[in-house]
């Protein structure tokens, strides 16, 4: 029950990622694949080397970042990386996680960055994911005097957004299990007499070929490019940052802490890092342990028993592309924009979930306030992380020096700080 409480709850990845990496130029069916693939076998490893209850698939937000900031077109502020070097780059971040799993780097990185940007930066990417599922449901639409602005209430592919925004926050309200999933469901369910969602017919299939990602990374032309040293180590403070976070959050709610530890975390970690190097090698972005875990510990999941269970389902959904296809692509295209109505309110209520690490930054200190403040927005307005973390990192480190606090400023961000700002000053037009 708990494996298949934890696998409703964050079934709603394997819908999402095709839609999300398909921005790239990266094929449906194949990241398809690769997604139930690479979550399987994270979370088979996850329960047998630590035997833990925490599944994993690909991360989102790490998502976000892959296919709008890495891929993106660089007129529209990307980084415009081709999809192959992008995976090359999160190959070598999750191969840097497994060494610093095994010789305790990445207690370091995690201890130095201050707390208030951890939580600015995910205040910030969940923004950014609300944004793009406003855009995706139609809701927020582009406008050449204010740049964005609110789309028709009378289209019925808004209507079905919101209608899909409506049925997951209500599933929610009443803590049904899996919430965000049956919201995808009953969106794709009423979307078909309106005429939106399109049923083939088909239920069941064979898996579609993983062949167009299979073994595609770029590892060698990663070099060529000028930011790739940039891109690898916010691939990696992700990575390290969501699951600590995770490990943590999980482990206390199912009583596994001893002392304010977590026993068997270095296997923990060290399964998460393999995770995100498998995924590479398949086609997707970062793997990483989910959050949404808690829901099957909360029926009683304690062992990676429940993972055997999860991870199984991942590889069952392999055979039911048709409906992932149905419901993850695109159904309509608006000035030209193509919508995804079905999938927009996930990304909305995940956006919402995030944004709650905002009241753990100190507001009231303004070296900690003001640098959190300009990397939620700098993210927002920049459409890009990159950006957001580097006005972070500087902005806290010539606050604090100012300031006379310069003990609260690690090494490795002041280091960063001025990497960032030589960035700004000689590779920046």
């Amino acid at each position: 029950m708990a494996g298949l409480t934890t696998f409703l709850t964050m079934s709603y990845i394997i819908f999402i990622q095709p839609a999300v990496l398909a921005n790239a130029g990266m094929d449906f069916g194949a990241v398809m694949t690769a997604t139930c693939i690479a979550s399987a076998i994270g979370t088979f490893l996850m329960g047998l080397m630590a035997n833990y209850p925490v599944a994993m698939a690909p991360a989102m937000g790490h998502n976000f970042f892959f296919a709008f900031m890495i891929c993106g077109p660089v007129a529209m502020g990307g980084m415009g990386y081709p999809w192959q070097i992008a995976l090359g780059a999160n190959f070598i971040a999750g191969v840097l996680f497994i060494i610093m799993s095994r010789w305790g780097v990445r207690e370091m990185i995690m201890n130095s960055i201050p707390a208030s940007l951890k939580h600015a930066i995910a205040v910030g990417i969940g923004l950014l994911i609300a944004f793009l599922g406003l855009q995706w449901g139609g809701l927020i639409i582009a406008s050449p005097g204010t740049l964005v602005t609110m789309g028709s209430l009378k289209s019925p592919v808004v209507i079905l957004t919101i209608i899909g925004v409506t049925i997951t926050a209500l599933l929610m309200a009443r803590k049904i299990n899996g919430a965000i999933f049956w919201g995808i469901v009953s969106a794709a369910l009423i979307g078909i007499p309106l005429g939106i969602v399109k049923f083939s017919g088909e239920v069941l299939s064979a898996p579609p070929s993983i062949a167009p990602t299979f073994f595609q990374l770029n590892i060698i032309d990663l070099f060529t490019h000028a930011d790739f040293a940039l891109v690898i180590f916010i691939l990696l403070f992700l990575a390290v940052f969501d699951t600590v976070g995770t490990l943590v959050g999980v482990g206390e709610r199912a009583g596994l802490m001893k002392n304010g530890t977590l026993p068997r975390a270095r296997q923990a970690l060290l399964a998460d890092a393999i995770g995100t190097t498998t995924g590479t090698l398949f086609g997707t972005s970062t793997v990483t342990s989910y959050i949404e875990s808690t829901a099957g510990v909360s029926v009683g999941g304690r062992t990676g028993l429940a993972n055997m269970v999860t991870g199984a389902l991942f590889l069952l959904a392999l055979f039911f592309s048709p409906i992932v296809k149905m419901i993850g692509g695109g159904f309509q295209t608006i000035a030209g924009a193509t919508l995804y109505p079905v999938t927009a309110p996930a990304l909305i209520i995940v956006g919402s979930l995030m944004l709650q690490s905002v009241r753990q930054i100190a507001w009231d200190d303004v070296t900690e306030a003001i640098p959190a403040f300009l990397t939620i927005v700098i993210m927002q307005f920049s459409l890009s992380i990159t950006e957001g973390i580097a006005f972070g990192f500087i902005s806290f480190t010539l606050l604090k020096l100012v300031s006379g606090k310069t003990k609260e400023i690690h090494w490795l961000v002041a280091i960063l700080a001025v990497l960032f700002l030589l960035r700004y000053i000689f590779l920046k037009s």
